[in-house]
């Protein structure tokens, strides 16, 4: 380093403030050896950095301060602590850097053990900045007697009129969850700026008070202008809530304010629009960026999704890759929840492949999206294997596996990994719940079914939701227990809903139980007047007993309320590719081919005997 020979035979303050300037560059842009080659000059002239040695102690404590932060900038907090450990003079600075270097790498109890030593030494005093400081590290609520504590410090060192502090306990308050403290003082404050509130609106939206998080940046817009951080924190507000019209109005603010290219307010435009299903403003700002980062291409991958557009999300996840850009977990986590059983599995193992190619394998996210993939993608053994490969489990994971064993009709095997999860500590949710309940529904487990519906509530504190109740109903039908399931629903505490007298209906659909069938159509329809599986399910039931005028009113009425039943689709995948086809389908281009395969195979089944159940068929049931 050339300046430093120079520097050695003409010292001056002026060069004690240099040497502080680059420690304090090496440290912001992280140049470890730039700064320990500082250092080591610092160790061979000791008679230029003791501080009895001069009278210019501020600048020399400044070096020796820089010297640490710059260590603790660089990761290497160890030198930090040797530093501090061979200073006889310290000060504030001194002090708040290592309690700062602390926090950083997560030594919360080590910070707070700096801490105290500063409140006990005799020299330094703490300032707004050290508060400041600790109350940045607070951010659970395993922490809130740290704040509350910190909050006292605050009034009696007579700190609560600084706005910094003020916000600070704010952002502390609001990550903790604690609103109506972060609110007071909020409240409280003689003088706010935009970062308070700033604080609290985001507060607000990230604790879902969405709608108070609104009227709060209204009243703000009488005091000061929003930044770039209240756009975006009033814009999850929006999301929140589904609140298109406030949404499109703060879109224009961005507009006039002319943040509109800063990227997080971008994504959090594209995410309100993809929230309120305004898929093509939402794919405009993705097309018009200047920029885009993987936080924005995330979720524009997950809104394609959300809003039905899995093909697109798909279309959109292979153009990235093609294009060079780094993928993440995030996005990977993303287009794998787009997975479904028509979806190609071929392009699920790529993606798997990716993962390994990426080492992302070992992120959870991504692991229970692979689960999930492989299950639905009708590839089961893979998913097993996914799991088990799996350093790091969460109830997702769990309830992805639990949910596989049922879908894949394993019941009894979806009961005995729940007795595994509760053996390894996971703790089970709702969703863990309904699909244990829809596998004791193909299994017949009835009993099973019912203890684990009481141990919802009695054991875990869970209520029961109404997909709940209709897994209930479904279980009961599929065994024949029609009157029990009737009953069930009787004493149901709440109004049953849709999804409820669908299963009981199904039920009585799948026993030809024609008056059970009625019952539950009648009080289908009240709720749900529009729902054409009632008349469908309905008409199932009359052609399977031969009521043909029952079941040619049924149709009638579905078409004069203008009803019409969903077509159905059968697929499959062959190389890389996924064919659909509906009833009696001739878009294919191998259409006549695939026929006359089929007439063969009918024939064949024909020949072993093969006779077909004509119960169901709804014939010149014209309602596509």
């Amino acid at each position: 380093m050339p300046f430093l020979p120079g520097m050695r035979n003409m010292w001056s303050p002026l060069n004690l403030l240099d040497l502080s300037t680059l420690l304090s560059i090496s440290g912001k842009q992280g140049h470890y050896h730039l700064g320990s080659s500082l250092h080591g000059f610092i160790i061979k002239n000791p008679n230029l950095f003791t501080i009895e040695n001069h009278n210019n102690h501020h600048n020399i404590l400044s070096v020796w301060n820089s010297l640490i932060s710059m260590y603790s900038k660089c990761g290497q907090f160890s030198e930090s602590a040797k530093v501090f450990e061979l200073m006889r003079i310290k000060d504030t600075i001194t002090w708040n850097s290592m309690i700062w270097g602390c926090l950083r790498i997560g030594e919360l109890r080590k910070g707070f053990g700096f801490f105290q030593r500063m409140r006990n030494s005799t020299i330094s005093q703490f300032d707004q900045a050290t508060l400041t400081t600790i109350l940045s590290a607070c951010n659970n609520s395993d922490l809130l007697y740290m704040i509350r504590m910190i909050h006292s410090l605050v009034i009696s060192s007579g700190f609560e009129l600084g706005i910094s502090v003020g916000n600070a306990l704010i952002s502390a308050y609001s990550k903790c969850e604690c609103l109506y403290s972060a609110r007071q003082v909020f409240d409280e404050m003689p003088q706010r700026n935009v970062v308070t509130w700033t604080a609290v609106i985001s507060g607000l939206a990230q604790s879902q008070f969405c709608r108070e998080s609104l009227v709060l940046f209204s009243r703000m817009r009488h005091y000061v202008d929003a930044n770039s951080m209240t756009y975006s924190s009033v814009l999850l507000a929006c999301s929140g809530i589904r609140a298109l019209k406030e949404g499109t109005q703060i879109h224009g603010l961005v507009l006039k304010s002319g943040v509109q290219c800063d990227l997080c307010i971008e994504s959090a435009l594209m995410d309100m629009y993809c929230k309120c299903n305004m898929m093509e403003d939402a794919y405009l700002i993705f097309e018009s960026s200047e920029e885009l980062d993987e936080v924005s291409m995330t979720v524009i991958l997950v809104g394609l999704a959300q809003n039905g557009l899995e093909e697109e999300s798909l279309e959109l996840f292979i153009k990235i890759m093609r294009g060079g850009i780094e993928i993440d977990e995030n996005m990977v986590s993303a287009v794998l929840g787009v997975f479904g059983v028509i979806t190609s599995l071929g392009l699920g193992k790529q993606i798997h492949s990716l993962v390994i190619k990426k080492q992302l394998h070992s992120n959870q996210y991504v692991g229970n999206g692979l689960i999930n993939m492989y299950s639905k993608c009708g590839e089961f053994g893979e998913s097993i294997k996914v799991f088990g490969k799996m350093a790091k489990r969460n109830s997702v994971s769990w309830n992805s596996m639990i949910a596989g064993f049922a879908r894949h009709g394993h019941g009894l095997e979806a009961l005995q990994f729940y007795e595994k999860m509760k053996v390894e500590g996971a703790e089970p949710t709702d969703v863990t719940f309904l699909s244990l309940l829809h596998a004791c529904s193909h299994a017949g487990a009835v009993e099973n079914g019912m203890e684990l519906l009481e141990s919802m509530s009695k054991d875990h504190g869970i209520k029961p939701r109404m997909e709940h109740y209709a897994c209930v109903v479904d279980m009961l039908g599929r065994a024949g227990q029609l009157n029990k399931a009737k009953s069930f629903i009787e004493g149901l505490e709440m109004e049953p809903g849709v999804l409820v007298w669908q299963a009981l209906l199904g039920a009585s659909s799948i026993c030809g139980n024609s008056e059970m069938g009625e019952y539950a159509a009648h009080r289908l329809l009240r709720v749900a007047p529009e729902c054409s599986s009632a008349y469908v399910l309905m008409a199932n039931i009359y052609s399977s007993q031969g009521r043909w005028e029952e079941r040619a009113m049924h149709i009638k009425k579905m078409k004069e309320m203008g009803v019409r039943k969903e077509t159905g689709m059968s697929w499959i995948e062959v190389e890389k590719q996924i064919h659909s086809f509906v009833v009696e389908d001739r878009a294919h281009p191998q259409a006549e081919i695939i026929y006359e395969v089929l007439d063969v195979l009918i024939e064949f089944m024909g020949d072993e005997g093969y006779v077909p159940d004509k119960r169901f068929l709804l014939y010149d049931m014209d309602l596509r």
